[in-house]
């Protein structure tokens, strides 16, 4: 799953946001945009309907694992956003329909399935709440940085490749730890194989988080070189 261009070559992750450049992620410079890359303000584009319909789905996988804890079609709705997810990127770039409102819509979408996983998972004992708290902190710690980078004149830095990563693992996790609560040899797989990519997806999110908090302080220090990292630049009125 997964959800702007600020300076950097898009990387295909599969998702409608462009992420930082590979060499940015691990800590390299990346080549600079071309100047006033902004992404043009639309709303009716096929990979926006797609992210729109991602979202919709949320409260649905809501109702499903708590309701009538019908985990089956919870995990088949996990699979078609997921895809979704990836088709939406795919057209996005096949036809030029990047937008604005796409930048915000994807990783709100990816965020607010995580959360949605998170909270349900725990609520029927399927996860701890530790687990719920050590990746909420996470998107607390982000959050501040976020403001900060605001206070200081610039935009939200790009999503990462170990962050779009961290998400993946994290989509991979939980439907498999869900489908880990029934018997059987195939079930205790599933639940082998959800804490794995449970436990490296928490620690790729953090580990993104630490490659965010360093770029941004990079920036908001005025660094030579810092606004190429591919995912800063200065919002409108600063140059």
């Amino acid at each position: 799953m997964g959800t702007a261009s600020k300076g950097a070559a898009p990387l295909d992750t599969g998702s409608s946001t462009p992420d930082a450049a590979a060499p940015a992620a691990a800590g390299q410079p990346a080549e600079p945009g071309p100047a006033g890359s902004t992404l043009p303000d639309r709303v009716w584009t096929v990979p926006n309907l797609l992210s729109m319909a991602r979202l919709a789905g949320v409260p649905v996988f809501v109702w499903l694992v708590l309701g009538p804890k019908a985990d089956g079609w919870a995990v088949g709705l996990l699979i078609g956003a997921a895809a979704s997810d990836w088709l939406d990127g795919k057209i996005a770039r096949a036809f030029h329909q990047e937008s604005r409102l796409g930048q915000v819509l994807d990783p709100a979408a990816d965020r607010l399935y995580i959360g949605a996983m998170l909270i349900t998972l725990a609520i029927r004992a399927i996860i701890p709440w530790w687990l719920v708290g050590v990746l909420v902190a996470r998107e607390l710690v982000l959050g501040l940085a976020l403001l900060w980078l605001r206070s200081h004149g610039w935009e939200p830095l790009q999503v990462s490749f170990v962050g779009k990563a961290a998400t993946l693992c994290l989509f991979y996790a939980f439907p498999l730890l869900l489908l880990g609560t029934y018997g059987g040899t195939a079930a205790e797989v599933a639940k082998v194989a959800g804490w794995a990519f449970g436990l490296w997806g928490t620690a790729l999110y953090w580990w993104a988080a630490g490659l965010y908090l360093a770029q941004a302080r990079q920036l908001t220090r005025g660094r030579p070189g810092a606004n190429q990292t591919g995912s800063g630049r200065p919002v409108t009125g600063r140059s």
